[in-house]
Order: structure tokens, then C-alpha cells, then sequence
């Protein structure tokens, strides 16, 4: 699981992390906004409504390949009922929930939904904090998309650094004199392709034979931990070129 953040709406701080590449939000802090005090009956007031019940089932018959659907079908036999009670670990361990975590601890501890039950959760607090907390959640995601953007760009801006210094390796120790642009040309890509088998498996052609609807290259499709691995090789590569090894 990533490190919890926290984004604030209404005045209730509210705390989100990522989990197998899926958001999830807590419905212990959404709960605050409704009773500060009362937070898991509010909890477990949203849970035992007949509508609760089908639109948790249904996300897990969706997202969930180990669903237990006969548990589920029972929980959703009795729902609605004065005597019908249900709780986020009881849900979570009959039917072998994913979309509803339970998570231990005084700090940052409490009840988490995937965000699409969350926001469910959110509008049958209040339509209004439900389209506060959407619009707090997605501030959030672009903040961490510029931020990954940033990343890459700096990452990409080294590699470009190390291909100089690579390339200039090459020149300097590999490239014979008096030999004609074509093959100075072979001679740095087949250099270029020693780190792209090491890296991705593929040449620089290879690449562009898979994906020729595609514009730029091999190394532009790169992410974050491609390329600081190659600038890694790139600087050391130039480094073995120049003892001859």
C-alpha cells in the first residue's frame, strides 16, 4: 500500500491511499461530516440498506474474481429488515470483500472504500460534501499526475545528459578514423541497441516494427524506473568503453 494522503472537505480532513493501482478513501472520515462522535453507527447504518447491499455486490461481482456470491445473496435476503445488522469486517470476511477495507491502528486506521464506493457512501451523506469530496479527490490526482510529469521529464532530461557522454565515448575510443557517415552511424546505434536489449529486450528497430503507428522512439515510451536504469547504463557503459573492456 502507498504512504496515506490526506485531502480536506468541509472542514473534515480526510484520508486517501492507493492500493494495487486502485484509490481508496476512508468512510470512517466521510462519517465525521454526519456524527463526529457516531462514526462507525453511521457506517453501519449506510450498510444495511437493501440498496447498499446490491451496489456492494454488484462492484464486487464486477472487480472481484473471488466474490463469494452465496454469502452475498443471503446478506441481501435480509437487508432492510429492523432485526438485519451488518458491519465492514463482517461484509469483508463472509464474502471475501476487496472493495471495502478495514484497517487496523489509532492513527490513519478505520474503514476504506475504493473510491467508487466511497463517492456512493458520500452521496447518501450529502449530495453536497459528495461533490466537494470529488472535486478535493481530483485536485488531488492532478497534483500527482504533474508531479509524475515532473519526474519524467527530469529522468529523461538526464538520460539525454549520459547519451552525450555516451556518445562521446563511442567517438572518441570506438569509431576509427576515415570511415564513411553510414557506418559511424551503424557503430553508434549498434552501441545504442546493447543498452536497449539490456533494458527492454528489443532494439530500437524491433521497437518501431511493433509500433509503427507510433511517433518517436523506443526511449520515449520509457517510464519513470526505465530511465533512471538507463542513465545508470549509459554512464557506465561509457565508463567500460573507455578502459577497452
Amino acid at each position: 500500500m502507498a504512504k496515506n494522503k490526506k485531502i480536506s472537505v468541509k472542514g473534515i480532513e480526510i484520508i486517501t491511499f492507493k492500493k494495487n493501482e486502485s484509490d481508496y478513501i476512508s468512510l470512517t472520515d466521510i462519517a465525521r461530516y454526519k456524527d463526529k462522535e457516531r462514526s462507525d453507527y453511521i457506517l453501519q447504518n449506510w450498510m444495511r440498506n437493501r440498496s447498499t447491499i446490491e451496489f456492494l455486490g454488484l462492484w464486487e461481482k464486477i472487480h472481484n474474481p473471488n466474490f463469494k456470491s452465496i454469502e452475498f445473496d443471503g446478506f441481501k435476503s435480509e437487508a432492510g429488515s429492523n432485526s438485519f445488522s451488518l458491519t465492514p469486517k463482517r461484509w469483508i470476511s463472509s464474502v471475501n470483500a476487496i472493495g471495502i477495507i478495514a484497517k487496523p491502528g489509532r492513527y490513519g486506521g478505520g474503514t476504506f472504500a475504493h473510491k467508487d464506493i466511497a463517492f456512493e457512501f458520500a452521496s447518501w451523506i450529502s449530495a453536497e460534501f459528495k461533490l466537494y469530496l470529488i472535486v478535493e479527490f481530483q485536485r488531488l490526482k492532478e497534483e500527482e499526475n504533474k508531479r509524475l510529469e515532473l519526474g519524467w521529464d527530469l529522468k529523461r532530461a538526464l538520460t539525454k545528459i549520459n547519451y552525450r557522454i555516451h556518445t562521446d565515448a563511442i567517438k572518441t575510443y570506438l569509431i576509427p578514423p576515415h570511415i564513411s557517415k553510414q557506418s559511424t552511424n551503424i557503430l553508434y546505434a549498434t552501441e545504442a541497441d546493447v543498452l536497449n536489449m539490456a533494458l527492454f529486450g528489443r532494439t530500437a528497430k524491433d521497437w518501431r516494427d511493433e509500433n509503427q503507428k507510433k511517433d518517436g522512439n523506443i526511449r520515449d515510451y520509457a517510464d519513470v524506473t526505465q530511465l533512471v536504469v538507463l542513465a545508470n547504463l549509459e554512464g557506465i557503459n561509457a565508463e567500460l568503453i573507455r578502459r577497452g573492456l
